[in-house]
C-alpha cells in the first residue's frame, strides 16, 4: 500500500523523499458512464417507453419536472447509497422517474434502459484510445459506481475484450471514492497503485483515487453523445504520445 505524505492546510508536513521520476503506468482503470459511454437522451427513452408520439410540450413538462424532482426531499433521500447495491440503485432511479406524475408508470420501464447495451453509445474516441493503450501492452480495468454488471454493454459495442477487471460498486457494498474499489482492481490486474492512472468525470469520487495512491485525470463535463470525449489525452498522460 503506497504511504501518502501527511498534509496541514498549506501542503505536506513532511518533504517527501524523491526518489527518482514517479512509475510509468502501466494500468488505466476507465469510469463508465460519462466518460467512455453516454446514454440516449431522456426525450428518446421517454418516447420510446411510452410507445406513442409525445408533443413537444408534454415533452418539456417531463423534462422540467425531472428537473424540478432532483430538489424533492424524497429524491434526494433514495439517491443516498444508491450504488451500493442493485436494490437501492433501482429505488433511487425508480424515484426520482415517479416524482413526476406522469412518468410514474413508465418508472419500471425507464429503469430497464439503463441495462439495455444498446442504448448507450460509445463516445467517438473511445474505440481508438482502448485498443492504442491495450496494443501497447497497458492493462485495462473499469471501475464504476453501478446498479448492474457492464460486460453486456461493453461486449454490446465490441470493447470488453480490452478489459482484464471489472469493479462495480454494487458487488462491494461501497462507492467511489472508497480506496478500496480501486485497490481491488489494481490487485486484480497484477499492478501497484502508484502504476495506475484512473480516468473519470466526478472530481470528487474519481479524483478520490489520488487517496488510494493512483494518479487521476478528470474529464470535463458537458460532453455531446457521441461526441470526441478527450479520453485520447490518456495516451499522453500515459507517456505513449508526445505532449
Amino acid at each position: 500500500m503506497t504511504s501518502l505524505p501527511v498534509s496541514g492546510p498549506e501542503g505536506p508536513i513532511r518533504p517527501a523523499a524523491v526518489s527518482g521520476p514517479p512509475p510509468a503506468v502501466r494500468a488505466v482503470l476507465f469510469d463508465f458512464s460519462g466518460t467512455l459511454f453516454q446514454i440516449a437522451s431522456y426525450a428518446d427513452r421517454i418516447r420510446a417507453a411510452m410507445g406513442d408520439p409525445v408533443e413537444e410540450a408534454l415533452m418539456e413538462v417531463m423534462l422540467s419536472g425531472l428537473e424540478a424532482g432532483l430538489a424533492n426531499p424524497g429524491v434526494v433521500a433514495a439517491q443516498r447509497g444508491r450504488d451500493v447495491s442493485s436494490a437501492a440503485h433501482q429505488h433511487a432511479f425508480t424515484t426520482w422517474y415517479a416524482s413526476v406524475p406522469e412518468l410514474a408508470p413508465i418508472a419500471e420501464s425507464l429503469y430497464e434502459q439503463l441495462r439495455d447495451p444498446a442504448l448507450w453509445v460509445p463516445y467517438a474516441d473511445s474505440e481508438a484510445t482502448l485498443s492504442a493503450l491495450a496494443d501497447r501492452g497497458i492493462a485495462l480495468g473499469v471501475v464504476s459506481d453501478v446498479g448492474w454488471d457492464l460486460r453486456a454493454t461493453f461486449g454490446h459495442h465490441r470493447l470488453g475484450h480490452h478489459f482484464s477487471s471489472w469493479v462495480h460498486s454494487y458487488e462491494h457494498d461501497t462507492e467511489k471514492p472508497d480506496p478500496r474499489l480501486f485497490r481491488h482492481a489494481c490487485r486484480e490486474l497484477g499492478v501497484g497503485p502508484g502504476e495506475t492512472l484512473m480516468v473519470g468525470d466526478h472530481p470528487a469520487k474519481d479524483g478520490g483515487a489520488v487517496a488510494a495512491g493512483l494518479r487521476s485525470y478528470v474529464l470535463p463535463a458537458g460532453a455531446v453523445t457521441g461526441s470526441h470525449r478527450g479520453v485520447d489525452a490518456v495516451l499522453r498522460l500515459a507517456g505513449l504520445e508526445q505532449s
